[in-house]
């Protein structure tokens, strides 16, 4: 007799577990996977902007955990076991090619989610998986002794399984039916967004890029550092969506409301990037202030600058008086601007937050209270930078738990 495996949530964690399990076990399991909307594999189509940034290129379980401010030390467990080095070969068994580009981001060498999404649907087919969309789990019963089985009950139907897994991601609905069956979650905040900016500075700069600036939350521990780019409506970037990363629940305490502090040369204090205008003053002093930038900064960023330091187009380096130095490199280095609200990083909307990892075996994603019953992916309170990271984290998260049922299924 058959197993019934049913997957809650028919994302890139629900799609991958079925595949996996799908493969190994082909006969000996029923799997269905439910979503409640009619697509699936949503999020996987929207990635990269469409390309899907499958994983990134950091294999090393240490450095590779160390990009995900929630979870990080269960994941360098669990990246012993499937790493992006898994993640390559698994696609690549599958006709699946991969590249790699120069900021380590992992894409199909299509440039088209599609292909993520073909390689999926083409396995759900092969190995009879059957998904039901449109069905809403209203419901999750754990075993009793009068019923060995799960229940989940949907708007229509009652369905019993041997093993249910969640992989619902950041579902609040998913989250308050495992509160009713003793799970704790924590509360979910956004991550990954970018800082809207009420300081008039920047406001003409829309557009501007920088490729290494510092950014600093003013008052904490935070700041990143990475490619920087000037929006209409504030600061975003790596280096920002990396620190609204790490910083989630301090800025959500902060009702998103702070100081930031911005170093437009990347890694120079202020004294080491004096050194470095006084020796350019030196060599170039009849050169105009306004009409040189240093640092690599854009022109019209330096401009704007050099403006609001009261330094005028005529101004020439040999001119500057030793005020006027300091308050230019103190705008330069440690800019201050006032930040007052987030923008949602695009469509790809990552929370932290959700079932608390102290309810889940790591060794085999399967939970404390309840045996047979496993979560994969972001309906943990697992979250990662931007880079393919969050969804490395799904695909090792759902490995580790196949791994689990495939063998006491094969063993029983």
């Amino acid at each position: 007799m058959k197993e019934r495996i049913i997957i809650v949530g028919g994302g890139a964690a629900g799609f991958f577990t079925a595949n996996v399990l799908g493969e190994s076990l082909k006969d000996k399991a029923e799997i269905i996977i439910l979503e409640k909307t009619q697509k699936v594999l949503s999020k996987v189509k929207i990635s990269g902007g469409g390309r899907c940034n499958v994983t990134n290129a950091c294999t090393q379980p240490n450095t590779l955990a160390q990009n995900y401010p929630r979870g990080e030390k269960a994941l360098r467990k669990l990246f012993k076991i499937f790493n992006p080095s898994h993640t390559i070969e698994w696609f690549a068994q599958r006709g699946v090619e991969l590249k790699t580009e120069a900021d380590n981001r992992i894409f199909p060498i299509t440039d088209s989610s599609q292909t993520i999404i073909d390689c999926f649907l083409k396995g759900i087919q092969k190995y009879n998986v059957l998904v039901q969309r449109g069905v809403k789990v209203n419901d999750i019963i754990p075993p009793t002794n009068e019923n060995e089985e799960w229940t989940i009950h949907t708007d229509n139907q009652e369905l019993h399984a041997d093993y249910v897994i969640v992989t619902t991601g950041s579902n609040e609905g998913m989250w308050d039916l495992l509160k009713k069956i003793n799970y704790k979650i924590i509360d979910p905040l956004p991550s990954l967004f970018t800082f809207k900016l009420i300081d008039e500075r920047l406001k003409e700069l829309s557009g501007v890029s920088l490729h290494q600036v510092q950014v600093k939350i003013v008052g904490t521990k935070l700041q990143q550092e990475g490619a920087f780019l000037v929006t209409h409506w504030g600061i975003s970037g790596p280096a920002v969506l990396k620190l609204s990363a790490w910083g989630a629940v301090e800025l959500a305490q902060k009702d998103y409301h702070f100081f930031v502090h911005l170093n437009f040369t990347g890694d120079k204090n202020f004294d080491s990037a004096r050194e470095e205008v006084i020796s350019y003053k030196q060599e170039h002093g009849k050169r105009t202030i306004i009409n040189y930038p240093l640092f690599q900064i854009p022109q019209r960023l330096w401009k704007m600058i050099c403006e609001k330091t009261g330094i005028t187009e005529q101004l020439r380096w040999i001119d500057i008086s030793k005020k006027q130095l300091n308050k230019l490199l103190t705008e330069i280095t440690q800019g201050e601007y006032e930040a007052k609200g987030k923008t949602t990083f695009k469509e790809e909307f990552v929370t932290c937050g959700g079932v608390d990892l102290s309810m889940v075996n790591l060794q085999k994603m399967e939970s404390q209270l309840h045996p047979n019953l496993f979560f994969a992916g972001e309906v943990l309170n697992i979250d990662a930078i931007t880079g393919g990271f969050n969804f490395q984290g799904a695909w090792t998260t759902s490995w580790v738990l196949s791994q689990t049922i495939i063998d006491r299924i094969l063993t029983k």
